[in-house]
């Protein structure tokens, strides 16, 4: 049970990594809007310590995610995990064989897709799904093809309780739209209008903007920004594919692009300014996919480590070292000051 996700990326995803791994973060301070530093941290539920993806963190840090690589006997089971993010917490959609818990908000609601068997990838139902208070209700948009395996997900959420996701028509073209939980409406297909056949929507805000991604006639993935109907494409430089799967109140995404030597790298985008920076984490350079990132800038996602195994990250911001040197310096400053007038007086 998998994302819809570029065939390079499975191939990337199934072939352990090669070469020397940085000791140290080799973006160093990342700019473009986004001036922190990042220190990296493993996020691994030991039910399966190969395999954990983490997919959406909210405001407290709160991440949610899941174990398991969905192939048979290897079932996708959802979770969520704290600070100091040691004990996790099962969330899995009853009756399911498989979930995923993908996406949170800050007002205590789940979303994320299950699946009623285990084939394998691409063999399974997908089934959307929300969690309040414990209290699950299933989700699929009334469009989805009804010949199995069927696929709708729903992959994130925003604070007015407004999920967004997608779902595969008749015709196998995948559709992006917006559930209203306390309505239980659905919106009208997203397409992006630069889109052939795939638009998938993966992230919304409080301010209702969207960021998701979608393929051209090549079979190019691209992300976009949909801001209240006006769509903006928004590419990593230089990347064969671009795909966006989280976003924050601040104006920023994160997400995945693919280089020319078929290595994925963590991207962090700036709205605004329609910029993307390549992020690896150092133990996953060139392995690095970004899911989620709130409003603190702290970022949730995954890796792939030498021994083929896939492992959830979270990356924290830290503060500037010149902005630690100014600080530091204006309080040895107005110690001095003060030293000063006990000696005049």
């Amino acid at each position: 049970m998998e994302r819809t996700l570029p065939d390079t990326i499975a191939r990337i995803l199934r072939n352990p990594v090669t070469g020397v791994f940085a000791a140290l973060l080799a973006a160093g301070s990342i700019t473009s809007g986004y001036s922190a530093t990042l220190t990296f941290q493993d996020i691994i539920n030991t039910a399966d310590p190969t395999f954990n993806q983490e997919l959406g963190i909210n405001n407290s840090g709160l991440i949610a995610g899941y174990f398991g690589s969905g192939g048979p006997g290897f079932p996708n089971q959802g979770y969520t995990v704290g600070p100091p993010y040691t004990s996790f917490t099962p969330e899995n959609y009853p009756g399911s064989v498989q979930t995923q818990v993908t996406g949170l908000n800050n007002i205590g609601t789940t979303v994320g897709f299950w699946s009623d068997t285990n084939m394998g990838p691409g063999l399974d139902n997908n089934f959307g799904f929300v969690d309040i208070g414990g209290t699950f209700t299933n989700v699929n948009n009334p469009a989805t093809a009804t010949t199995p395996p069927v696929f709708n997900q729903l992959l994130g959420v925003n604070d007015s309780n407004i999920a967004v996701g997608f779902y595969t028509d008749a015709g196998g073209n995948t559709h992006g739209y917006t559930y209203n939980i306390a309505a239980t409406t659905f919106s009208a297909n997203i397409d992006d209008p630069s889109a052939v056949g795939n638009t998938t929507a993966a992230a919304i805000n409080n301010s209702g903007e969207i960021a998701g991604f979608y393929t051209d006639a090549g079979g190019t993935f691209h992300g976009f920004i949909d801001n209240g109907g006006t769509f903006t494409t928004l590419d990593a430089p230089g990347a064969m594919d671009t795909t966006l799967l989280g976003l924050n109140n601040l104006g920023q995404a994160v997400g995945f692009d693919v280089d020319a030597a078929m290595q994925m790298h963590g991207i962090i985008c700036t709205i605004a300014t329609s910029s993307c920076v390549q992020v690896d984490d150092p133990k996953g350079i060139g392995t690095t996919t970004f899911n989620g990132i709130n409003d603190k800038g702290q970022i949730v996602g995954f890796y792939v480590d030498a021994g083929d195994n896939t492992i959830g990250l979270l990356a924290n911001p830290v503060p500037e070292p010149a902005a630690g040197a100014l600080m530091l310096g204006g309080l040895i400053g107005l110690g001095l000051t003060r030293i000063r007038r006990r000696r005049v007086s």
